[in-house]
């Protein structure tokens, strides 16, 4: 997209701050808008580390401004980019706020992670240019997008987001159906459905669960796709395979027992500690610190730098 717009991000927080940092780099003016005064305090220094782990420069940092006042950070925008927490009744409540003070031809988009975009924007007036727009944490390395419409998205809402987003450098894809999870959430806990599975029935523990998908197919689905895969060993092998392992696969319809225990217990994860594992704030940190560095690797390799590297250092995850 060549023209230059104005944005507007709602939320300065992990997503938001991210998502303003893409467009800024992009050179698209960029509005974002938080009710807590220390976010917006902190947003460009947050910024600015992230440039700067990057190596890249930080002279799109005038395009992004903070804005305390919800109306003027609508101001002349073409964009909308909510990013509240998941939580329903709020982005329900910022909604209904967008539509009545944001320009009436901006595209309205909520960045919920598995919530049905109808049911964000039930009841709403101008639901024709409302939709989702799914991005992957942290949204400055990870390229996807996944833009959901509803069945009262305009097929023009959808296509100027889809060119907005390639024009920022995001590799945009087009959701079907609004269902809950989308594709890509849909995806990954299935495969963490039956990772728990295997940790509650005794199979394994929880670090070689990890290690498994790590150092096996882990490796690959960054170049070759599930159907990608099936497709090359050849569907009828795959229906062989289907035969002898689906019916062992976890069938639980809800929760896992085994997570809500963890969850009664207060074993939350890197934040208290221990959760599927135990976790000292320097492996936590060590984590965080190299899932950064091996993605800014798939980025550069994949625009054709540093691939000589790679080959050398793939070991590292």
């Amino acid at each position: 997209m060549s023209e230059r717009a104005t944005i507007a991000i709602i939320g300065a927080g992990l997503m938001g701050h991210g998502l303003a940092q893409v467009f800024a780099r992009a050179g698209h003016r960029v509005q974002v808008y938080d009710a807590v005064a220390a976010s917006l305090a902190t947003l460009h220094a947050r910024i600015a580390d992230n440039l700067r782990q990057l190596e890249e420069p930080d002279d799109c940092l005038p395009l992004v401004t903070g804005h305390a006042d919800l109306a003027e950070a609508l101001q002349g925008v073409s964009f909308v980019f909510e990013a509240a927490p998941e939580k329903i009744e709020l982005k329900r409540a910022i909604f209904a706020d967008l539509e009545r003070l944001a320009p009436a031809d901006a595209v309205l988009a909520s960045n919920t992670s598995v919530m049905p975009i109808g049911s964000i924007v039930e009841g709403l007036a101008t639901r024709a240019r409302m939709l989702g727009t799914h991005w992957w944490n942290p949204p400055f390395l990870v390229p996807l997008v996944e833009v959901v419409g509803t069945p009262d998205t305009s097929l023009a809402a959808i296509e100027a987001t889809m060119a907005l987003l390639t024009g920022a450098g995001k590799t945009p894809v087009r959701v079907m159906k609004d269902v809950a999870g989308f594709v890509g959430n849909r995806l990954q806990h299935a495969l963490w459905r039956e990772a728990i599975a295997l940790v509650e029935q005794g199979i394994c523990d929880a670090r070689t669960v990890d290690t498994v998908v790590k150092a096996s197919f882990g490796r690959r689905l960054a170049v070759l796709g599930p159907l990608e895969n099936a497709d090359l060993i050849g569907t009828d092998l795959s229906l062989d395979i289907h035969r002898t392992v689906i019916q062992h696969l976890d069938r639980t319809p809800g929760p896992s027992p085994y997570l809500q225990g963890l969850v009664d217990a207060g074993r939350l994860g890197v934040k208290s500690g221990e959760g599927f594992r135990t976790w000292t704030e320097e492996e936590a940190q060590d984590l965080r610190a190299r899932v950064f560095a091996h993605l800014r690797k798939l980025n550069a390799a994949e625009s054709g730098q540093g691939v000589a590297h790679d080959r050398h250092q793939e070991g590292d995850d």
